[in-house]
């Protein structure tokens, strides 16, 4: 890191958020928060919570997209019931569809395999190594050479953390490359289904209630995670025994109540608060609206080739859920945007910018064009996106998408392997292969070539300037001519000749060297070998931009950092899938004039909500509980009911979901599942008048498991007894 690098990052944990609640930050940074925790209620040190190894955080962990917590010395984790929804979906058949009906293991021995490919990660150490992929890099270096150079500093730093078995590390980078951190995580393969609720309470209001408040849905399930009888990670094996987490979180069967300071800890995905406001208004422009347009058609080709199918709807129903959640996202963002004054903040933002730097002459020489240099690079980046995007939808089919990456496979493992592409070196050869074996519980041929089919009517609607060859000389899109019946009969032959479909041909094709795939007469083969070079080429041409852009975007943030700086204002990092801590207060707000939500919402608001039919079907004999107003210990007095979902003025985003809501002494009093419909576009831009979390209740999930389940070993387990 440069030395004026450094003291700007270490000036950065200096700064106290401009509002109290904004911001996810790094554990690092919390000692430097200490005032605004305290005047919130957190006793003792705030730098307590910045400890890695220590309690809380060592207790909260990744499950790779979403986030979750140790709740016992047995490695009982909980998260979100859509954190796991794979798993359900996994282990589900129409005779025993666990979907709906729910699953509680009474026992170690009936918990369920999770899905393949799930892992548990505990961040264990956490460094700057900004120095070691930066440093001695030629200032001539640019777009695909500099793009490289920085790749193979981090796998080199990746291998070097992966020489112990048992771990899984990463180099993420902060301020758009400005700085890089390696995390080093434990990862965990043997992870188990331990509960789920039924769907009348997991996803209670479903896809109408999703992103709104009131919210009543017990967004919850557990797992567990075990290790070798040495206490190594280990693939599933019948002799393996549960994790001993050096940390578990402590319950507090009391909950919180209006006002209380909350804390949420986990892994949240990705933000944009940095970005240019021409980036805003091409996303809301563009981006968005085509994003909406195509998954709603995905959904439709995927409703109607599972309509009156239940085997094929189950194995759909995990992608469903994701789909319909990012379009009502989008669909929110695009509503919120239309209200917001962010393009204008922005340009403001940007004119002071440049009249800053244009003011002093050592700002003109080490800033100079910062701003103009990234815009030129943005506008060029976004020729052909058309094709680009059109392309990437052709690939979602799950059968093209195996051959691409079987074929793509080949070649890299005929490099050395610090020289294959990311997400083809020996660390990955284990998630390929439960990819593949994944693709038998989420795979349908009927839907996928549906799927296939539209997407390839969408793409033969491109101008033929900005058609590519290969795809169109194979389905035979021809400009001016209707593909038909000609790509009816074509994709017959793909799905009825093609040995994909088999889990052990598709583990056998990871063996096979290019020259098999090429001699292969399987169709789908025989594609991914046509496609090849044009992947590797859209690829080069993405690198050729992503480098050009790590040279420009560190410097615009290091020149608004400086700025926002000379006017105290923060600037902490964008999430980017790392450990953070957001805090706020148990709060609700007015989404409009006349019209304030509260809090909390109870068990009163499931009956008031219940039709009887999905997504409104809580169980009858949960119902009948609500309706005795059987609340047992879990009774809050000022509510005068058993609390279900709260609100909180926590930052928090995408890879949030599952996350420990923490009270000021570090108990779980919450899981973090969502956000309120009203600021979607926090993402972007962090309003604090508006911007809420919603959280499960710990109270309602562990009434269910008491009132309804009778769980009681599980209970125990967590130390409420």
């Amino acid at each position: 890191m440069s030395r004026a690098s450094a003291l700007l990052f270490n000036l950065l944990l200096l700064v106290p958020s401009l509002h109290a609640e904004e911001g996810m930050w790094t554990p690092e940074q919390l000692p430097r928060l200490e005032k605004e925790l305290r005047q919130l209620g957190l006793p003792g040190d705030a730098g307590d919570w910045a400890d890695l190894t220590g309690h809380p955080l060592n207790a909260v962990v990744s499950l790779g997209g979403c986030s979750a917590s140790f709740v016992s010395p047995q490695g009982l984790i909980a998260t979100n019931h859509h954190c796991a929804f794979g798993s359900i979906q996994h282990n589900s058949t129409p005779e025993r569809n666990l979907l709906e009906s729910g699953f509680l293991a009474s026992t170690l021995a009936d918990e369920l395999p999770a899905a393949p490919g799930s892992r548990v990660f505990v961040t264990v150490e956490f460094r700057d190594v900004t120095d070691e992929v930066l440093a001695g890099l030629s200032p001539e270096l640019e777009g695909l050479e500099y793009y490289e150079a920085i790749e193979a500093r981090r796998k080199a730093l990746i291998a070097a953390c992966e020489e112990a078995p048992g771990f899984r590390c990463e180099v993420p980078s902060y301020y758009g490359g400005m700085n890089y951190r390696l995390a080093r995580r434990l990862e965990l393969r043997d992870v188990r289904l331990v509960y789920a609720p039924p769907s009348g309470i997991g996803v209670f209001g479903g896809d109408i209630d999703n992103w709104m408040w009131p919210r009543q849905t017990g967004d919850f399930a557990f797992y567990r995670a075990y290790t070798s009888p040495d206490g190594l990670p280990a693939d599933h094996n019948p002799a393996n025994v549960p994790y001993r987490p050096a940390h578990y979180l402590e319950i507090n069967p009391d909950g919180v109540r209006e006002g209380d300071l909350v804390l949420i800890a986990g892994y949240p995905g990705s933000t944009s608060r940095h970005h240019l406001a021409s980036e805003v208004e091409d996303t809301f422009g563009w981006n968005y609206p085509q994003m909406i347009r195509a998954y709603a058609e995905w959904l439709d080709a995927i409703d109607e080739t599972t309509r009156d199918r239940p085997e094929a709807a189950i194995k759909y129903a995990g992608l469903k859920q994701g789909l319909n959640n990012v379009l009502k996202n989008r669909e929110g963002m695009l509503d919120g945007f239309a209200k917001s004054p962010m393009v204008q903040q922005k340009r403001t933002l940007e004119a002071e910018l440049r009249e800053w730097i244009d003011s002093n002459a050592a700002r003109r020489e080490r800033f100079g064009g910062a701003v103009s240099r990234l815009e030129a690079e943005l506008e060029q980046s976004r020729r052909g996106r058309e094709t680009r995007l059109a392309f990437s939808l052709v690939g979602r089919s799950a059968l093209l998408g195996a051959a691409n990456t079987l074929y793509r496979l080949a070649h890299e493992k005929g490099k050395p392997d610090p020289e294959r592409e990311p997400g083809y070196q020996e660390r990955d050869l284990t998630r390929i292969g439960e990819s593949m074996r994944r693709i038998e519980r989420t795979f349908d041929p009927e839907v996928d070539r549906a799927v296939l089919r539209h997407f390839l009517i969408v793409y033969h609607r491109l101008p033929a300037g900005e058609r590519i060859p290969a795809l169109v000389e194979w389905f035979g899109l021809e400009p001016g001519r209707d593909p038909g019946a000609s790509l009816d009969e074509r994709l017959r032959s793909l799905y009825e000749e093609t040995e994909l479909l088999e889990t052990r041909k598709r583990l056998e094709w990871m063996e096979a060297v290019p020259a098999e795939f090429e001699a292969s007469t399987d169709p789908f083969v025989r594609l991914a070998v046509e496609l090849y070079e044009t992947n590797l080429r859209l690829e080069r041409e993405q690198k050729e931009s992503r480098g050009r852009l790590l040279r420009l975007r560190p410097l615009f943030m290091e020149a608004l950092i400086a700025f926002l700086d000379s006017r105290g204002r923060p600037v902490y990092p964008e999430a980017n899938g790392t450990l953070r801590i957001s805090y706020g207060t148990v709060q609700g707000y007015r989404p409009r004039d006349g019209t304030v939500y509260l809090p909390f919402t109870t068990l009163e608001g499931v009956v008031e909500k219940d039709t009887g039919e999905d997504p409104f079907n809580t169980p009858e004999d949960v119902l009948r509980l609500m309706r005795e107003g059987r609340y047992g210990r879990y009774l809050a007095p000022e509510l005068g009911s058993v609390p279900v979902n709260f609100l909180s003025t926590c930052d928090a985003t995408g890879g949030n979901s599952g996350s420990a809501t923490l009270d000021r002494r570090g108990r779980l009093v919450g899981l973090l599942f969502d956000g309120n419909y009203e600021s979607m576009i926090s993402d972007w831009d962090y309003m604090p008048g508006i911007t809420r979390s919603i959280h499960v209740d710990i109270r309602y999930l562990l009434w269910t498991l008491e009132e309804s389940e009778g769980a009681t070993e599980l209970l125990k387990e967590m130390g409420v007894e």
